[in-house]
């Protein structure tokens, strides 16, 4: 079963173009569903399992985790078995009738405006490294990138003098992404006066540098933002996807049309782009309730 795993991840990652992070928690679902079907069934090859042994497997999840997880690791083991059908490994697909247990939706965190422009006034810009988290901010926020789209961007991605980005996406799909003129502007500053300081003689396109001249991770930008939203007091939970989510919700609050927003954000599927919708609605309710004089009934 382990070298038909090994086929199943070749598959998604070549033939689908699935994310990485999309692989590796599919491949990770898939042998942990393994080392359950040979513990307790002596189960080590496809054609042997059956609906019921599903339905166990899924049992021991209700014990120990979230309606959310389960789901994800269903879709997993209902990827693998149709891989496997389409393959003419086994004759039957024994998981296709399996539903996914209902999740409960939560809204993303979203910052207001204001709390943006909070954040970005706490960079200091006299220092190379403000210079650089300046860039960071104005083009995550103002191009809605995700933090992996943000952190891969090379030198030769950006095109200030035609103000875009190439961005590599989901599944290495690229996308031109334009860039607003602040973004554009502190772009400008960082790559002309900063980069190069940061770089100590180093040799690497990645447009982003810590300290060391090294790429920039994921949990160093982390670091960076939790810092800047404390010096600015903002209370809302706040993440590089916090500034995705603002800037999707931003846009929809200002006029522009889903199909569009689908497109800049790189969402194959509107539905994922939807959700903004559901947050503008909230809102605007919440801003309703603030503002109207006579939203509320005085007791």
């Amino acid at each position: 079963m382990k070298y038909l795993i090994k086929d199943y991840e070749y598959y998604l990652t070549k033939e689908k173009g699935s994310s990485k992070n999309t692989v590796s928690s599919y491949v990770r679902d898939l042998k942990q569903y393994q080392i359950f079907l040979e513990k307790y069934h002596k189960i080590s090859k496809p054609k042997h399992i059956e609906k019921k042994h599903i339905e166990g497997y899924l049992k021991t999840l209700h014990k120990k985790l979230s309606g959310k997880t389960i789901a994800r690791k269903l879709t997993s083991i209902k990827s693998f078995h149709h891989f496997l059908f389409i393959e003419n490994e086994v004759h039957i697909d024994v998981a296709k009738d399996f539903a996914s247990p209902k999740t409960e939706k939560t809204l993303p965190k979203v910052l207001s405006v204001d709390e943006v422009v909070a954040l970005l006034e706490q960079v200091d810009k006299q220092t190379d490294l403000g210079l650089r988290n300046k860039a960071l901010l104005e083009l995550i926020y103002g191009s809605g990138l995700r933090v992996s789209e943000l952190l891969d961007i090379n030198i030769e991605d950006i095109h200030l003098n035609q103000s875009y980005v190439i961005v590599h996406g989901k599944g290495d799909k690229e996308r031109m992404v334009p860039l607003s003129d602040m973004a554009n502007i502190a772009l400008r500053k960082y790559m002309i006066h900063s980069r190069e300081h940061l770089l100590k003689n180093k040799q690497t396109t990645h447009l982003f540098l810590n300290q060391n001249g090294s790429r920039l991770s994921r949990q160093g930008f982390f670091k960076i933002l939790k810092k800047l939203a404390q010096d600015a007091h903002i209370t809302t939970e706040c993440s590089p996807h916090t500034l995705r989510h603002s800037f999707a919700t931003h846009l929809l609050e200002n006029g522009m049309d889903l199909r569009t927003l689908q497109t800049l954000l790189g969402h194959e599927d509107i539905s994922t782009t939807q959700i903004y919708t559901h947050i503008s609605q909230k809102r605007i309710k919440e801003i309703y309730q603030k503002a109207h004089p006579r939203a509320k009934e005085e007791l």
